[in-house]
């Protein structure tokens, strides 16, 4: 059974381990607050972490939805207790919230993530690409979906817009509705490969689940008229097997994933920008005033849009919040820069007005 959920030869080295300590192999399935569902090569089994795991882990070690771990079964007890997580080939981190703060996962060990946005009033480039760094920054391979195909008018427009931001990204137009173009995904869904599904609510995630299923298994909701927008379905974190043997997995903690630590995956996302940039003629060029800015350049002759260039900043900006959140030196640091150039910019206006007292 495990097989069917991933299980592999390297995965059975990985476990040999902890199979000598009498713990059986399992993947979750469901993750709630009050724990988790697990598939074992028995069957389905209820589980929750156990008190020595939680007190030796950070909160980005905790098990996770679709993660692979070691269980203690425990014959007779409602419970079994998950002692230990593999390592995983991928994950989505988040900054959790709370008091405690830090780094969590939210999904592991994905194939592919499927970044859903739906062709109508909201879809929206700037979303995309901030999802594009996301499942870059993971470790899985993005696939856009651009969704309700049955309800656009220039589904060719729409597509090219997109792929404009792609960079060879696939992009796929469906309709879960009508079946069109589902049949595309078959390549990403593969027997045992695992799928995770990213976008904002409304953008039809659960009703594609729905239509790879053959049958209504998640909840769906109708999308609001006046912004084109949806309510949240998703209450839990669930990885559900398809009939064609691949996985899908929906859960709401991917639904406006910020970034955290996700350099690598900003850079793939905007590699044309981070070209243009290695043209400038300074290293440390800002890309405002600076003479011989090759991006200014571009975005002048109109090679490289004013809107993908504030995108790339913004996202820059949130890395470098992230950082010093993390890091209480690059706070501080960042303090010391900001009050060196508010020093400046007072100098500056007292000799421009020549009062020198200010």
């Amino acid at each position: 059974m495990l097989t069917s959920y991933g299980w592999s030869p390297e995965l059975q080295d990985q476990f040999a381990p902890f199979a000598a300590q009498g713990l059986v192999p399992g993947r979750i399935i469901v993750q709630q607050r009050g724990g988790y569902r697990l598939v074992t090569d028995a069957g389905e089994i209820d589980a929750r972490a156990s008190g020595t795991l939680l007190k030796t882990s950070a909160e980005v070690d905790r098990p996770c939805a679709g993660d692979w771990v070691a269980v203690e079964p425990r014959p007779g007890e409602t419970t079994a207790l998950v002692q230990a997580v593999l390592p995983r080939r991928s994950a989505f981190v988040r900054w959790a919230s709370g008091p405690r703060g830090g780094a969590q996962v939210v999904a592991a060990n994905v194939d592919v993530a499927l970044l859903v946005a739906s062709m109508n009033a909201d879809l929206n480039l700037r979303r995309l690409e901030r999802y594009m760094a996301t499942a870059y920054e993971s470790g899985a391979q993005p696939v856009i979906v651009l969704t309700k195909a049955d309800l656009a008018e220039e589904v060719g427009i729409v597509v090219a817009e997109v792929e404009a931001i792609a960079f060879g990204t696939p992009v796929l137009a469906i309709s879960s509705k009508t079946g069109e173009g589902l049949e595309a995904l078959a390549p990403y869904l593969g027997p045992g490969r695992t799928a995770v599904l990213l976008g904002s609510s409304g953008a039809g995630k659960s009703t594609l689940v729905n239509a790879l299923l053959g049958h209504e298994r998640m909840a769906t909701a109708e999308i609001r008229e006046d912004d084109a927008r949806g309510r949240h379905t998703t209450t839990h974190r669930e990885l559900v097997l398809l009939p064609g043997g691949g996985l899908i997995l929906d859960t709401p903690g991917m639904r406006e994933l910020g970034l955290f630590d996700a350099d690598t995956g900003v850079s793939a996302t905007f590699e044309d920008v981070e070209a243009l940039a290695a043209r400038c003629r300074f290293s440390d060029c800002r890309h405002t005033t600076e003479p011989g800015c090759a991006i200014r350049a571009a975005v002048e002759t109109g090679e490289l849009p004013e809107a993908r260039l504030r995108a790339y900043e913004k996202l820059q900006a949130e890395l470098a919040y992230e950082r010093r959140r993390e890091d209480p030196r690059a706070a501080q640091e960042n303090r010391k820069l900001w009050i060196s150039r508010h020093k400046a910019a007072r100098a500056w206006m007292k000799q421009k007005r020549g009062d020198p007292d200010g």
